[in-house]
């Protein structure tokens, strides 16, 4: 009777296990649709600000009767300020939560953007204008949102942050034309009045609807809808950021993400220029800059997956190589080498913003995960917006970019170098079968807890 028992217990056990896997496979995982929020959140937030600026430019210019040096200050002011604004960001995300960082700071940039007019009677309110945005950018950038899929995701997370990322490389190609389109109808006041309106109804709502905070606050695992289980109420771990701002991980990862940044950013933005003077037409030269925003789509996404299936650090060694290698075809003075390099000098840029949050969780873990990733992310931006200038007063000096070039390369073999230092994750992804195999022991005792009360 009692091997009965036991071989209807074991019975039972399967046929649970059976049925609630297929029933999980039946559903979509409920982070795919933060993750698709996010996205929408993101290619509503950075691209209006910096991927359209440049079409706003000369309507400035006419407004203001500016130069391009003037017009450039509010652009450089408004990176600046989002690079400050970069830690604070973080530390709220911690304390307060993604989802109410971004719903205030997406609220906030859309009200900013449709009172412009308030904003830009000359051209000093123009920069009080964009200084505004630059202080908004960090609750709809890339911190709170990484903080947000990091804990919904543990074994996807490369792939999960790729896909959310991808959002900003869509509006970098999307949102100068639909700019475009509106500067040319409505003017550039009533457009940016336009772009406003549609974060506030379409942006905000998306995030407002689908956003939820993390996993365990329903009673879920990361990666899964499971039933509730004992760790869940432990929540996130980790290293605090003082722990962290002291171990020898860090400082390698922030040198490495602040050289890698200036040499790219500086070749992505004088790529046009620079392929201008090797005889090429502006159109020739700025498909060249539509080649980087493909690039940078492509690596967002590959990184993502890639990430997920081998070591974090040997992959970022050798996506930073390939970017010194489009730097030295750059170098050449053939233009098919240029294109090449252009190419691959997107694939780093579209890279390192996977790469930052990623390597922050897996090596920091998430209890200070906004505090961490905001820090190496303020020294990402402002390095951003540094190497351009680096790369505009070697050009003005030497009349050539070949010298700030070979500068950046030597910066990126660098930083490949300091990737190969990193040591093992500290806070890696589960082992799937030990997972499976302790579900499974739960779901056995529990029925056979069951199975063994008297009947009455």
């Amino acid at each position: 009777m009692s091997f009965d028992n036991k071989t209807s217990t074991q019975d039972q056990a399967q046929s649970l296990r059976t049925s609630t896997t297929e029933q999980h496979s039946r559903q979509i995982f409920y982070g795919w649709w933060v993750v698709l929020a996010s996205a929408i959140g993101l290619f509503w937030g950075v691209p209006i600000t910096v991927y359209s600026f440049s079409v706003f430019f000369k309507p400035l210019m006419q407004e203001f009767h500016a130069g391009r040096a003037a017009v450039s200050l509010a652009f450089t002011l408004k990176l600046i300020a989002a690079a400050l604004c970069a830690a604070p960001t973080g530390w709220l995300t911690d304390r307060y939560g993604p989802r109410r960082v971004i719903l205030v700071g997406t609220g906030m940039f859309g009200f900013i953007l449709l009172a412009n007019r308030v904003f830009t009677g000359s051209i000093v309110q123009f920069y009080c204008f964009y200084l505004l945005l630059g202080l908004c950018t960090g609750g709809v950038g890339p911190v709170p949102y990484g903080s947000l899929i990091s804990h919904w995701f543990d074994k996807s997370r490369g792939l999960a942050l790729g896909l959310t990322m991808l959002g900003i490389g869509l509006g970098a190609v999307i949102m100068p034309s639909v700019a475009q389109t509106l500067i040319t109808r409505f003017g550039w006041r009533t457009a940016y009045s336009i772009l406003g309106a549609l974060v506030l109804l379409i942006c905000w709502p998306a995030v407002a609807c689908f956003v939820k905070e993390k996993p365990w606050d329903f009673s879920s695992l990361p990666d899964r809808a499971s039933a509730k289980t004992d760790g869940i109420e432990n929540g996130p771990q980790g290293l605090i950021a003082r722990e962290a701002w002291r171990s020898r991980d860090f400082w390698l990862m922030a040198c490495a993400f602040t050289l890698v940044s200036a040499s790219v950013q500086a070749c992505v933005v004088h790529m046009v220029p620079m392929l201008n003077d090797r005889n090429l037409g502006m159109r020739a030269a700025a498909s060249g800059s539509s080649l980087i925003g493909a690039a940078v789509m492509i690596g967002r996404v590959g990184t993502g997956y890639m990430l997920d299936r081998t070591f974090a650090a040997r992959l970022a060694s050798i996506l930073f190589a390939v970017s010194a290698s489009g730097i030295a075809l750059l170098l050449l003075g053939d233009r098919t080498a240029a294109f090449a390099g252009a190419f691959l000098v997107g694939l780093g840029l579209g890279a390192e913003v996977d790469l930052i949050p990623y390597l922050a969780s897996r090596y920091f873990g998430l209890r200070d995960f906004g505090k961490l990733y905001s820090t190496l992310f303020a020294g990402f931006a402002l390095a951003g917006a540094l190497g351009p200038l680096i790369m505009g007063a070697g050009f003005d000096r030497t009349g050539s970019y070949s010298g700030p070039l070979i500068g950046f390369l030597l910066a990126l073999l660098i930083a490949t170098v300091l990737m190969t230092r990193l040591g093992p994750y500290r806070f890696g992804p589960p082992e799937p079968d030990i997972e499976l195999s302790k579900k499974s022991e739960n779901y056995t005792q529990e029925l056979k807890i069951q199975t063994e009360k008297p009947c009455l």
